[in-house]
């Protein structure tokens, strides 16, 4: 039986509720006097006949009444005490249907045991009194509908969680207020809600008045149903909870590490040659072969229905594994423990492939898979993965960008480059500037009729739709036979006449597996036959081969030198790819102007490419360099033009890249925002991480959705669980700070590791702050500094900044000066005004480092240039610090640095403020004394929070 309890009803607006064979309940709850519960030594006795009668009726009326707290007590015990209570709340949670508003508010306001606040029991979350009658008023003669939530606890519960009372409850129902706007479909500054609490002796519960200012607005699915009991039950019973959450972590954690050893194992048998399970072989390599022929990201959300369906067969046969089955049920074991305490009826287990909690399997499965050996899959080279701090947007990367794609008729054989082939191409992309629109089947129509003279390049995209299923079904062994006759042909006319076109298809074809074993030294063979030629395209090709270390040794500066020879032949994807690489050192030194430069040649190179094909990932390409100032200045207005075009056929990234453009204008209409907000959790479904951690990041914050910690939670998940270390970072902070999720220390510890080990300077900072206060932890001074360390090694200001304090103060670590002015130096000349002001203070007065009065006054400047009131205080009185070099002099320079050891201690104020009250002359004196003293008012290092 759950521990708690809630019954959503609702008034229709709009018709008067009654019902002629309920008048007798009607009567009985009009004369009750809480139905009579006199305490006459008889409340033990045998349910008498009224009551056993009534009883029945009431079962029969409202067959859901079988699942309250108090039917529960009357079966155990068929008493007259627990068949008054019985009767009592069945009649309260059905007033909906047996009688109007006016009187619902009525009794739920003055009914007998209601908690009252003034002269009745309602309340909502102001501290204004509430007139009963102008509330009646105002619900009769409203014309929507109405919802009447009633949440109830067990007596022994309520007292021990502290929900006994009506201020308890009215506290939670206010701080749950936009996640109930959000169940109920309401938007937040619309929702009007009151409650009563009536303490039952066995069952104490809430009565809720829920509606919406438009009453057009508001329904309420099972799924809100559920979503209200779980976010009530995980705060009423929060440290009940804790561990459980814990222990349901670690077995969720414990079944995807099997999951994973034992596919590994299964895989090595298979290799091995001793595999006795045929059904499972057989299903690896079915997926392995299909695998070969899909395109774009191997991500389990961005496959086609019928590769899902591979992929969570082998996961479901996957879970017969003795191991795995056990994991799988000791995790429905706690999930069922903790769903236990917020629904009758806990869901029933999934077939692991269908659970939801588990789909990281699915993306493990895959990523096994594409390990087997020769049947692994080449991932395009130029991927781009930079990605930006967590507060910021992330930037998505570029996949599955053909880089061929600008190949023309002059460098191919005019025997191929037919008028039929030119026309399927249109087809494919679609040519707005000859009024070609895209049609797939038209397309492949034109391409088989091209197959039958055995044109290679039509048979080779031929291939490319029946794998991606454009213009017909998806067919992964038509896809291969159809590369496979593609590579003949080109083979065959290789032999008849070289020709770097050729070669450089045919190793294009070895490095992607197409028509072929996957053979990357092939592949290098023959691309570099053809950059040897000074073929663009081939140099660019092979340079990814050696940016990567496939087929050769890895080699950045060949790298380097492939894709200039290549960009300099106006290739611009071998531009974009220099771009990178000098802007970031690698292969080269770092030069930034003529990265910059290279940046510029590639955008005009993908505007003439985009120009000529209209294909949709020029287009997101075109937008990310607009909206992000790379290689062209930045440029919303026409980013989002690109966007736009490119959503529009369906390309997921840029549909994610327009959504953030419009969730991010302040201008956006209510439609469009909509409209954003649709296509982002359209990507979440896909497991987009970005996008999950975007929206996310929407809910966390309440931005263009009601605030919903839970919800932004789960998005984190998902993202995190895709290896995205900003979600992991921002799941560790909610963890810890406990704020509208239940903080815990273990889960935030977790994530912020998981992060950290991906190596992010905002996890790796938190951690070192937790081990080095031991507060939420043991303390370890070593593991702090060794995380601080490694954040402050990314330019992390805050990590120098506790570095420098800590080797200046030399408590916690060997004093170390000249470290400490390493870490301080780093972080002012970032421009933090706090490190700034700290250095002033210690060239100033010249302890542990020769006083210097010029770099003193320079520090000093820096920092009261950005608002710092103590250093604008010592730039003024540097004259009477100065003036002399007398003993006195010096005595009254130390007073007025007096307050400068708190600069080494952190002041966290508290959240609710606690001086106690002094009279004004003597907070005045105290005042003058403390500006006297070289103090300013409120005189404290401003605290760096996580």
């Amino acid at each position: 039986m759950a521990r708690i309890i809630i019954k959503n009803g609702y008034l229709k607006g709009g018709s008067e509720k009654a019902a002629a064979h309920l008048n007798n309940l009607v009567k009985y709850i009009a004369t009750r006097d809480g139905v009579e519960k006199i305490k006459s030594g008889r409340e033990l006795w045998h349910a008498t006949k009224n009551q056993q009668a009534l009883i029945k009726e009431i079962l029969e009326e409202f067959p859901d009444t079988k699942e309250l707290f108090e039917y529960e007590d009357y079966l155990a015990f068929p008493n007259r005490e627990n068949a008054s209570e019985f009767i009592t709340i069945a009649l309260e949670q059905h007033l909906d249907k047996i009688g109007d508003r006016e009187k619902y508010l009525d009794y739920i306001a003055n009914r007998p045991r209601v908690e009252k606040f003034d002269n009745h029991g309602l309340f909502h979350s102001g501290d204004e009194p509430l007139i009963l009658n102008q509330i009646a008023d105002e619900l009769s003669a409203y014309p929507g509908n109405v919802w009447i939530p009633i949440i109830s606890l067990r007596r022994e519960d309520a007292a021990h969680v502290g929900y006994d009372n009506a201020l308890a409850w009215k506290a939670i129902l206010s701080s749950k207020a936009l996640e109930i706007a959000d169940n109920l479909k309401i938007h937040p500054d619309h929702l009007k809600w009151y409650a009563a609490f009536h303490n039952e002796s066995h069952h104490p519960h809430v009565h809720m008045i829920c509606y919406s200012t438009d009453p057009g607005e508001g329904y309420l699915t099972k799924q809100g149903i559920r979503k209200m009991k779980s976010s009530l039950a995980n705060e009423i019973f929060r440290q009940e909870l804790i561990p459980l959450y814990g222990e349901k972590f670690q077995r969720r954690d414990d079944l995807k590490e099997q999951a994973g050893k034992s596919l590994r194992e299964l895989v090595g048998q298979m290799k091995s040659g001793v595999l006795q399970n045929d059904h499972m072989e057989q299903l690896i390599t079915n997926l392995a072969e299909r695998l070969q022929t899909v395109g774009g990201k191997k991500k389990y959300g961005y496959l086609k229905a019928n590769v899902k369906n591979m992929v969570d067969e082998i996961v479901d046969e996957l879970a017969k594994d003795s191991r795995v089955a056990e994991a799988y049920r000791l995790w429905w074991e706690i999930r069922g423990r903790i769903e236990s305490i917020y629904t009758e009826t806990p869901s029933e287990p999934l077939s692991l492939s269908q659970c939801e909690d588990f789909k990281s399997i699915r993306n493990i499965v895959i990523q096994e898979i594409m390990l087997i050996g020769s049947m692994t899959f080449e991932e395009p080279e130029d991927t781009e993965t930079d990605l930006p701090e967590p507060e910021n947007d992330l930037d998505m990367p570029f996949s599955g960008m053909e880089e061929d794609q600008g190949v023309t008729n002059e460098e191919s054989s005019d025997s191929w480059w037919t008028d039929n082939y030119i026309q399927a191409k249109q087809y494919l992309y679609g040519d707005e500037d000859n009024e070609i629109p895209q049609d797939f089947e038209k397309a492949r129509e034109l391409f088989l009729a091209e197959a039958k003279a055995d044109n290679p390049i039509a048979l080779y995209d031929l291939g490319r739709m029946s794998a991606d299923g454009l213009g017909c079904e998806a067919d992964a062994d038509e896809a291969y036979l159809l590369y496979e006759k593609a590579l003949a042909v080109f083979h065959a006319a290789e032999d008849e006449k070289p020709w770097k076109y050729t070669e450089y298809r045919i190793g294009k074809m070895y490095a992607a597996g197409l028509g072929t074993e996957q053979n990357y030294l092939q592949a290098v063979d023959w691309l570099t036959l053809s950059a040897d030629e000074n073929y663009r395209y081939a140099q660019y090709s092979l340079g990814g081969l050696y940016y990567h270390g496939k087929g050769v040794e890895q080699d950045y500066e060949t790298a380097f030198v492939l894709y200039t020879r290549s960009a300099d032949q106006k290739f611009p994807y071998a531009s974009f790819e220099l771009g990178k690489m000098l802007r970031d050192g690698i292969g080269c030194m770092k030069n930034q102007k003529d990265s910059d430069r290279r940046f510029k040649d590639a955008f005009l190179g993908f505007v003439s490419l985009e120009e000529r094909g209209h294909d949709d990932k020029l287009q997101y390409r075109l937008g990310w360099m607009l909206l992000n100032g790379v290689g062209t200045e930045k440029d919303k207005v026409r980013a989002r033009e690109y966007f736009e075009k490119a959503a529009s056929v369906g390309n997921l990234y840029a549909s994610y890249q327009l959504a953030k453009l419009i969730l991010s204008d302040e201008e956006s209409q209510p439609e469009e925002v909509e409209k954003a907000l649709g296509y982002l959790r359209k990507e979440v479904d896909t497991e987009n991480p970005y996008a999950a951690y975007f929206l996310g990041n929407l809910y966390e914050k309440g931005r263009h959705v009601p605030q919903n910690v839970a919800e932004a939670m789960r998005l984190y998940t998902i993202s995190a669980e895709q290896d995205n270390e900003f979600a992991a970072y921002r799941l560790g902070k909610l963890y810890l700070g406990g704020e509208g999720v239940l903080k815990d220390v273990e889960s935030a510890v977790h994530w912020l590791t998981f992060a950290a080990d991906r190596k992010n300077q905002y996890a790796e900072y938190a951690l070192g702050v937790l081990y080095l206060k031991g507060e939420e932890v043991l303390k370890d001074v070593r593991k702090a500094v060794e995380y601080l360390k490694k954040s402050a090694g990314k330019e992390n200001q805050f990590a120098q900044y506790r570095l420098g304090k800590l080797y200046l103060m030399g408590q916690e670590v060997p004093k170390n000066v000249q470290i400490a002015l390493q870490y301080l130096n780093s972080v002012a000349e970032q421009g933090n005004q706090y490190a700034q002001y700290v250095l002033g203070k210690l060239y100033l007065i010249g302890k542990d480092i020769p006083e210097d009065k010029d770099t003193a006054i320079h520090w000093f400047t820096l920092s009261a240039a950005q608002g710092n009131i103590y250093a604008q205080f010592f730039l003024d009185h540097m004259d009477s610090i100065y003036g002399s070099r007398a003993p006195s002099i010096m005595l009254m320079g130390t007073r007025l640095l007096h307050h400068m050891s708190r600069i080494f201690s952190d002041h966290t104020p508290p959240l609710k403020p606690t001086n106690p009250r002094i009279d004004r002359k003597r907070r005045l004196k105290l005042n003058d004394k403390k500006r006297a003293a070289g103090h300013a008012q409120g005189d404290h290092e401003q605290t760096m929070s996580l």
